[in-house]
């Protein structure tokens, strides 16, 4: 055989004496197939130089082989794939992904318009989806459930949603933190968080509720999920002169920034200002000083999403998966 020319699965089946079909389900890796005619078979398309053409096989099976995994930020347009959180999370997904034998096909949708997901699943570029996150688009979500099957969104479990969830309870990890500054004596205790977003809204609605229970009153200052939204928010609030002891604020990323802005003016932590997070991502624990926290075993969540896309996938009915909030205790409580 000239190996300068393309060889085709027929020369294959030619130079190995079995049928096109043999030769299709050996390099398919088929249980139909003995193992030693496999073997065989391989051994002749390699040394002839012939490549299984991997997208035509797809389309024939009516498959890409492919998740989508998207990141819906209505609610942070300028949030960055380098987010710590985002980027611990994509990696665990995407772990999981590949050990299915699937490629992932990332998509981020700043600000999404209205029909952005209906136009994703219409491109028929992937077999099923993730979503990291509701954002604002919950109703969205909801909607496009009704119709489509294979999705599983890492979020807040909610009130009469039609999509499969896979979270930790918020509401939960809200009261553990807010709980657990009370008892370090902290009295004026300010939730750090971006409003509208149901995870976030799940936290404060914890945090609240830890107030309520000792007759204090909850002190809400909004922020975006970013660093420098945090830093900004954070230095706002302390040139207001408000008595603050404590921040818990809704994510890793936002406690980084208020810590950075407390250092900068010289208020000590944990002893002016007690400063909790949410997530326990890997800079949790090298911030100066560590970060008391709410983890979130992100490792753990990967592998449900995946495991239940895929039974999804099967065509079965899957439910929601909520996991227990871990309090981290470190020094800046």
């Amino acid at each position: 055989m000239n190996k300068t020319s393309r060889i085709k699965m027929s020369d294959v089946a030619r130079l190995s004496g079995v049928s096109v079909s043999t030769v299709s389900r050996a390099l398919s890796d088929s249980s139909l197939i003995p193992e030693q005619l496999k073997q065989k078979i391989r051994e002749i398309a390699e040394e002839n130089g012939y490549v299984v053409n991997a997208a035509a096989r797809n389309l024939r099976l009516q498959t890409t082989k492919t998740i989508g995994l998207v990141l819906p930020l209505g609610h942070e347009e300028n949030q960055k794939i380098t987010d710590p959180f985002l980027l611990e999370m994509i990696g665990c997904l995407a772990d999981e992904v590949f050990n299915k034998g699937y490629d992932l096909l990332l998509s981020k949708n700043p600000q999404p318009k209205e029909g952005w997901l209906k136009r994703l699943i219409a491109s028929q570029r992937f077999d099923g989806l993730l979503v990291i996150g509701q954002s604002d688009q919950h109703d969205a979500l909801n909607q496009i459930a009704t119709t489509y099957a294979p999705m599983v969104v890492w979020g807040e479990n909610m009130k009469g949603q039609n999509y499969c969830t896979v979270g930790v309870d918020n509401f939960i990890g809200g009261q553990l933190a807010t709980e657990h500054l009370l008892s370090r004596g902290r009295n004026k205790i300010v939730f750090l968080g971006p409003p509208n977003v149901p995870e976030a809204e799940s936290r404060y609605s914890g945090y609240s509720s830890a107030l309520k229970k000792v007759g204090k009153k909850p002190i809400r200052i909004d922020t975006h999920f970013g660093f420098n939204d945090a830093r900004e928010a954070t230095y706002n609030l302390i040139k207001s002169k408000q008595k603050i002891d404590a921040i818990f604020c809704a994510s890793d990323v936002i406690a980084q920034g208020a810590m950075s802005v407390l250092t900068e003016e010289n208020i000590t932590i944990p002893d002016k200002i007690a400063v909790c997070g949410y997530d326990d991502v890997s800079i949790a624990k090298s911030l100066n000083p560590p970060l008391t926290t709410i983890h979130q075993d992100l490792s753990l969540g990967a592998k449900f999403m995946v495991d239940l896309l895929f039974q999804r996938l099967n065509g079965d009915q899957t439910s929601s998966a909520i996991m227990p909030a871990r309090l981290i205790t470190r020094q800046s409580t």
